[in-house]
This record gives C-alpha cells, sequence and structure tokens, in this order.
C-alpha cells in the first residue's frame, strides 16, 4: 500500500472545470449535460495503470494537459516522444525545453527493477530511510537463473541457490510497498509488455533493454538503480532533452523478413553509438505490418545503438496485443486519446531513415558487436574470408527480445518441417519462453514439443545464456567456435564467458534454420536440405500466429502483492551473509586537492560495462558490494602488457589483478585513478561499473570520452520540504545550465570524479605508472575545468586540463562523498 503522498503523486488530475461546447440555451440543460460529459470523462479516467495496482490511474487528461501547455508554447508540430516525454514534465510551465541541449525534470509514472539490480537498488532504498516508494514499483526475479539441464530442473536449483537473495527482496518488497515477480515468471521486459506497459506510459527500468516496452506505444528507459532510488523517493527524475531519430517505414514485411532485421538494419546503418541522445522513432505506413510483439523486439534492440529508448506509435496491433492481455479498458482509454498517442502531422526529425519492409532482407550480425550487419544470403562468404567458424554449435532462441508467441509459432512451423522429413538440429538447440504465459501458451499449444522433438532443450522463463547465465559443457575455454542468438547482445564472451566464441545475433526463425543445417553456410531463401529419405528439400517460409486463437493461458501464479500494513515485515541481512552485504556511506571529501592518484590502469580500446563489471557468474553478488568488486575491470586491456586483468602493483613491483593491486593500494591509503580511451562505460551494468570503483578506493576516472553523451543540464539544488506527519516531497531550484552525461551520473552519485582530457591527445601523455594530482578542488564549480598535473617516474611534469560535466547539485554529492549522502543530509 501506497503512502499518502505517494498516493497524491500518482492520483490522476481530473479535468472538473473543463466545459464542452455546447448550444442549448436551457442553463439547467447545459448543467446537466456538463455534468455527464464530465462524469463519464471521469469515469474513463478510473481505468487502473494495471490489475495488480487497482487502486492506480491512468492520467491521460494529464497528459494532454501537460502536451498542450508544451505545444503552444513550442508553437510546433510535436513528435509522438515529445508529447509522451513532456507529458510527463515536473513543469511543463517553466521547464527550459531544447532536444539535444537542456535537461528536463520528469515524473516518471512507475519503476521496474530486475533482480541483480534490484539488489543494490533496494539497498540504497532501505538507507534512504523512506517508509514507502512513491510510485508504482516492481521487482522481477530473471537474471539469477543458471541455464543447465532444463527449465524445470534450473529453476529449482536457483530457488535453492538464490533463496536468501530472493527472500530479501520479497521482503523488501512487501515492506516498502513493491510488487514482487517470483523466479520463474519470466524476464522483466516480457512481463512489463504483458502487464505493465500501455500507450503513453513513462517508465524507467532498471535494465538496459527496458526500451522493449516501446512496442506497445510506451517510454520505457534504463537507468541506474540510483535513478531508480530518486523516483521511488519521489524526486523529479532528470533526463537530457533527446534528440528525435525517426525511422521511416513503408512496405510490409513478408516471407523470411522479420521485425528483428528491421533493428538489425538500423544498427548496422547507425552503429553502436548512432543512437546516442536520442528517442528513436518509428512511423509511417510500414508499421501497421509489424505485430505489437514485433515492434517491441524491435525497441528492445535499440539499446545496442545506444538510443535513450525507442517508440511506435499506438495502432490496431497494440489495441489487439492489449485486449488479448486482459486490458481491453486500457484499450479504449488509449483510443479516445488517441491524438496525444501518435505523432503530430508535420512534426520534424532531428535525422531520418527510411526502410522498404518489402525489400528488406533477413540479417544476421556479429560476431562481437551488434552492429556488424550481414544479410543472411551472404554471411557464409563473409565468414570464410574471415576466417570464422562455418559449424553452428549452438542455436538459441527466446529472451528478452525474441520470446512471444509468434516467435516462438514462426520458429515451430520450420521444425515441423524439418520433423516432416525426418530431420532435427545439426546443432544443439535451446529455447527460452519470455514468460509464464508464453510457456504454458506454447505447452498448451504443442510448439514447445515440436521444438523439443527437433533436439531443443526449452529453459526457464529467465534471461540465461542471453546474459552469461549459462553452464556451457560442448566447448572448452578458449575454444574458437560460432554460435547464433535471437538475442540483443554479443559482445566478446558475453553469452558464454569465452572470448573465443564468435556470436551472432539474428531472428528466431533465422536461427532455428542454421541450427537444423548447422552451419553459417546455408541461406533458407534459396539453400536446400537433404531429408532422411535423401531427397532435397526447401524450407517454406515460416509462418505464425501473431496471437493465440484460444486465449492466452496464464501458468502458474507468481506474484505477490505487497500487503496493506507491512509494519510487523522484517527485512534481515546477515553480516555474515556472502551474498548481500547493507551499505556503508562513502567518506565526504576532505576539502583538499587530490594529490599523487596512482594510476590503476591505463585502459587501452573499448571499455564496456561489461568490461568493467561483468555479469555472468557475478551476478550473484550483485547485492554484496565488496564481493562483487572483485571483478572491477576484469575484463579492460592493459596497455602496458596487452593483458587482461594483470598489472603491475607499483608498491611491491609484482603483478597482479586489477582488484587486488586495487585493494592492496586502498589498504595502503594509495588512492587511484583510471585511464580509459574513447566511449568509455557503453552497455549495461551501471551502477555496479561506478559502485566498484569507489569501494576499493579509486577517486577519478579520466577519459577521452563517456558513453552515451549528453547534452546542456539544467542545473538544480535539492532541498526536502516537510508536509507534516512524516510526509514531504523534494523540491528543486533552478541554478544555471551545465554539461552531463548518463554515464558520468553513475559516477558522480557515488561521489566519484569523472573527467575528460580536454586534448585528447593528452590521453598519450599518462604512462602506466605515473601519479596524477586534481587541482582546483577548493574553487570546484559548474564550467571551470580542473587541472592534473601528471608525474611521471623520471621526475618529469606534464599539466593538463581536464573537463567535467558537474552541475551545482552534483558538486555537492562530490562534497558529500555522494547522491546518498546529501539525500540523507537533506532529509
Amino acid at each position: 500500500m501506497l503512502s499518502v503522498w505517494a498516493s497524491l503523486l500518482i492520483m490522476p488530475t481530473c479535468l472538473l472545470e473543463m466545459t464542452p461546447i455546447i448550444t442549448e440555451p436551457n442553463t439547467l440543460n447545459m448543467r446537466a449535460r456538463r455534468l455527464h460529459v464530465s462524469a463519464a470523462f471521469n469515469a474513463k479516467a478510473k481505468v487502473a495503470m494495471s490489475r495488480f495496482e487497482p487502486g492506480t490511474s491512468i492520467s491521460y487528461e494529464k497528459l494532454h494537459e501537460n502536451i498542450d501547455i508544451v505545444r503552444k508554447r513550442l508553437n510546433r508540430p510535436l513528435t509522438l516522444s515529445e508529447k509522451i516525454v513532456y507529458g510527463h514534465l515536473d513543469d511543463p510551465v517553466g521547464q527550459d525545453i531544447a532536444r539535444g541541449r537542456t535537461y528536463l525534470r520528469l515524473r516518471p509514472d512507475r519503476v521496474a527493477m530486475q533482480d541483480a539490480t534490484a539488489q543494490m537498488a533496494m539497498l540504497q532504498f532501505i538507507s534512504s530511510g523512506l517508509p514507502k516508494v512513491a510510485v508504482p514499483s516492481t521487482i522481477h526475479c530473471d537474471h539469477l537463473i543458471e541455464a543447465q539441464i532444463g527449465g524445470v530442473e534450473d529453476l529449482k536449483r536457483a530457488k535453492e541457490v538464490n533463496q536468501e537473495v530472493y527472500n530479501f527482496l520479497a521482503t523488501a518488497g512487501a515492506k516498502y510497498g513493491v510488487g514482487f515477480w517470483k523466479p520463474g515468471s519470466g524476464i522483466i521486459h516480457q512481463i512489463i509488455l504483458e502487464n505493465y506497459a500501455y500507450p503513453g506510459v513513462l517508465l524507467i527500468g532498471t535494465d538496459s533493454h527496458t526500451p522493449n516496452g516501446g512496442g506497445l506505444g510506451s517510454i520505457c528507459i534504463g537507468v541506474g538503480g540510483a535513478d531508480a532510488v530518486d523516483v521511488m523517493a519521489g524526486i523529479p527524475w532528470e533526463l537530457k532533452c533527446p534528440n528525435v531519430i525517426g525511422v521511416k517505414l513503408t512496405g510490409s514485411l513478408s516471407g523470411w523478413t522479420s521485425p528483428k532485421d528491421v533493428i538489425l538494419k538500423v544498427a548496422g546503418i547507425l552503429t553502436v553509438k548512432g543512437g546516442t541522445g536520442a528517442i528513436v522513432e518509428y512511423h509511417g505506413p510500414g508499421v501497421d505490418s509489424i505485430s505489437c510483439t514485433g515492434m517491441a523486439t524491435i525497441c528492445n534492440m535499440g539499446a545496442e545503438i545506444g538510443a535513450t529508448t525507442s517508440v511506435f506509435p499506438y495502432n490496431h496491433r497494440m489495441k489487439t496485443y492489449l485486449n488479448k492481455t486482459g486490458r481491453a479498458d486500457i484499450a479504449a482509454l488509449a483510443d479516445e486519446h488517441k491524438d496525444d498517442l501518435v505523432p503530430d502531422k508535420g512534426c520534424k526529425y532531428d535525422h531520418v531513415i527510411e526502410i522498404n519492409l518489402s525489400e528488406l532482407k533477413p540479417h544476421i550480425n556479429g560476431p562481437f558487436t551488434p552492429d556488424l550487419a550481414h544479410p543472411v544470403s551472404e554471411i557464409g562468404a563473409v565468414a570464410e574470408k574471415n576466417g570464422w567458424p562455418l559449424e553452428v554449435k549452438v542455436g538459441l532462441i527466446g529472451s528478452c527480445t525474441n520470446s512471444s508467441y509468434e516467435d516462438m509459432g514462426r520458429a515451430a512451423s520450420l521444425a515441423k518441417q524439418a520433423l516432416d522429413k525426418g530431420l532435427k538440429c545439426k546443432a544443439a538447440f535451446t529455447v527460452t519462453p519470455g514468460s509464464e504465459q508464453i510457456r504454458a501458451t506454447i505447452e498448451r499449444d504443442g510448439f514447445s514439443k515440436i521444438l523439443r522433438d527437433v533436439g531443443g532443450v526449452v529453459l526457464a522463463n529467465a534471461c540465461g545464456p542471453c546474459i552469461g547465465q549459462w553452464d556451457r559443457k560442448d566447448v572448452k575455454m578458449g575454444e574458437k567456435n560460432t554460435i547464433v542468438t535471437s538475442y540483443n547482445r554479443n559482445f566478446t564472451s558475453r553469452n558464454d564467458a569465452n572470448p573465443a566464441t564468435h556470436a551472432f545475433v539474428t531472428s528466431p526463425e533465422i536461427v532455428t534454420a542454421l541450427a537444423i543445417a548447422g552451419t553459417l553456410k546455408f541461406d533458407p531463401e534459396t539453400d536446400y536440405l537433404t531429408a532422411a529419405n535423401g531427397e532435397k528439400f526447401k524450407l517454406e517460409p515460416p509462418n505464425g500466429d501473431e496471437l493465440p486463437a484460444r486465449d492466452f493461458d496464464p501458468g502458474q501464479d507468481t506474484y505477490q502483492h505487497p500487503p496493506a500494513e507491512s509494519g510487523s515485515v522484517m527485512v534481515d541481512v546477515s553480516p555474515t551473509s556472502t551474498r548481500l552485504q547493507l551499505l556503508e556511506p562513502f567518506d565526504k571529501w576532505n576539502g583538499k586537492d587530490l594529490e599523487d592518484l596512482q594510476v590503476l590502469i591505463k585502459v587501452k580500446g573499448k571499455c564496456t560495462t561489461d568490461h568493467i563489471s561483468a555479469a555472468g557468474p557475478w551476478l550473484k553478488f550483485r547485492g554484496h558490494l565488496d564481493n562483487i568488486s572483485n571483478n572491477m575491470l576484469i575484463g579492460a586491456i592493459n596497455i602496458e602488457n596487452d593483458a587482461v586483468n594483470k598489472i603491475k602493483n607499483r608498491l611491491t613491483g609484482e603483478y597482479g589483478g586489477v582488484p587486488d593491486v586495487a585493494r592492496h593500494y586502498k589498504a595502503n591509503g594509495l588512492s587511484w585513478v583510471v585511464v580509459g580511451d574513447d566511449n568509455y562505460g557503453e552497455g549495461s551494468s551501471r551502477e555496479h561499473a561506478a559502485l566498484e570503483p569507489r569501494h576499493l578506493g579509486g577517486r577519478v576516472i579520466l577519459v577521452k570520452s563517456f558513453a552515451r553523451i549528453h547534452g546542456t543540464l539544467r542545473c538544480y539544488k535539492w532541498s526536502h520540504q516537510e508536509r507534516g506527519q512524516g510526509i514531504g516531497v523534494w523540491r528543486g531550484t533552478w541554478v544555471g545550465s551545465m554539461r552531463g552525461k548518463a554515464f558520468e551520473t553513475n559516477l558522480k552519485k557515488q561521489g566519484m570524479l569523472p573527467l575528460t582530457f580536454a586534448d585528447p591527445t593528452d590521453y598519450d601523455k599518462i604512462r602506466p605508472d605515473d601519479k596524477l594530482s586534481i587541482m582546483g578542488l577548493a574553487t570546484f564549480a559548474p564550467g571551470k575545468p580542473l587541472k592534473g598535473v601528471v608525474k611521471h617516474g623520471d621526475g618529469s611534469q606534464d599539466i593538463i586540463t581536464l573537463n567535467h560535466t558537474f552541475n551545482e547539485n552534483q558538486v555537492e554529492w562530490f562534497h558529500a562523498g555522494s547522491a546518498l549522502n546529501r539525500m540523507k543530509e537533506l532529509q
């Protein structure tokens, strides 16, 4: 049950004063007509945000009111992205709005957290001292289930291994008013699409593929746990006013081409950085040829191009999906407000890409990066030329990107063709249902049996191999091999921790075909297979129903409602636990410059958050900061020796792992700095990638550039205003503007100094054994660069200029030691 103030925050603003145009002269008739229209309007406004939260309401009236204010202010048509984002402004009248430049203060409708990141988010929320979350929030247990044998066995084992963590999340959810989806429920993004996303909602989630919800006309944005804590605490959330990239779709999908091919093509065009600082908005006549879950697939993988999020306009495909998932009332309400759920005619995009779906061919992207795009018809020749293994060892379908009923049905249609010809998959084959509802429905409708019969293993309703939760046994570590997946991300070592695995991303249909053929050198549109009787045959194009004709089978009930009264709920964290650890506040700034910071590692080349804080087996320590810090930067390449996780300890002269050397420095009172290259911090898991360096004694991250670059940041000074009886609200006073960046913000929130070289060539001046002093902190202020003194081992020095993007509020985070420390100071 939400607190009194929290319920006020989400209460709909009904337009009681809205008077329709009435022509009857009779005053009583006018009054009756007005009351009738208002009553009807308000009745429609009382539609619950989800069946799990009957006490909440969708407020399209408030959305419309804000859109109307902003449209009049800007005096121009608005894109759909702008409508939804600006429709959630905390102050639509006074907010500075400039695409690509200003920062916006927003009021998201809800928060969703997956279990790996929810641990730290809830630990931080507990540290805030607040009694309840201020907006509807949910926890989803999907990341900690390792794929090993099969769904039933793997889920049972996960419940045993992770009992302590699941108990913590369940009790913390119950204590603080957060809904809890138990292990086995399904993948967070599929659960959101089935239950929580709706056209026009603004949702933030602690996972980088939160944009999946854009397939249902939502603005869903992946954030770090600290941002989630802000929203759960009732603090307006800051987002750089996004640019808007338009993708105009014409023609229609058919044959072997699938929605996945749209985003694979876009990734090839824009690359992993091309969507940075922008929302990708799909529009045009081709949109109607794509199912709702297909649109979700496209939005999901938009995270791979660095986009803030992606979105589709409300249409009949979304209405059908809402009806099929038990939300006909939301569909009817969306119909009434459709003008606010589609772009204005004549709206302008910052950049436009046009794709003719009728001409689009099946694609496969990789290896090692999701933007290396190839038509399937060419991948065999490209692989031969580059020395990539042609044999497909494993085909994997499912994940949050492609695990819908339609995906499974189309894959099963191909598997059935192979079985009819006496064939099974030559490659190992795994199937991951997206949710308990999908699992139960495809089991009922026979898809699971077909996929098992062709050689597939149906895994648990969880992320599994997509995020590295895969106990793979068929190849040895370091053995060069190829896998094909319908996942979204294929960085080195991502799926199985083997850096020699060449992972390719494609549609479930192409994965299934390649698993049957067993080789990359197979184009299902033109090539033949050999049946058991020696007959040559071609696979017919896949087919599958968009949604089940007999409706969905909900399967087992896996949702835990937070209790109405939570006073007796206890949240225990054992001091001897290896999985959970209550947070201790970081130390405050001592008022002095940071002198003689030892260079811990000078990173060479690409350094994603997977390099900084690996996933896979490390996920089990996401709630224990000290233990998970043992994975800090173990994937980064040391420029001194081109080695991974091997750096020289300057105090002992011996080589050791990055976390081990960092701990030794910390124990000896030596603070340190990481020096990095371009686009530092690309990827997900940002929360721990920021927490771990701070915990192990780091003070500065100095790089050429950070991932997800943003523009001008509107700066606010925060204060907590009491409203009586323990109820309060956070308010901000504008104090100026500065530039800010998303990954940097996570570092700033932990009291770190993220800095960039004013001259990127200064990266070359720093040697692995150098020490660095940061001067000018006594007058640290927005817009004022800092000075770096680089001290070399031979006694020489270099003076360099260091830029930062701190605003005044963030400078206070640095002074307090962290944003959480500052929040507690202001309570």
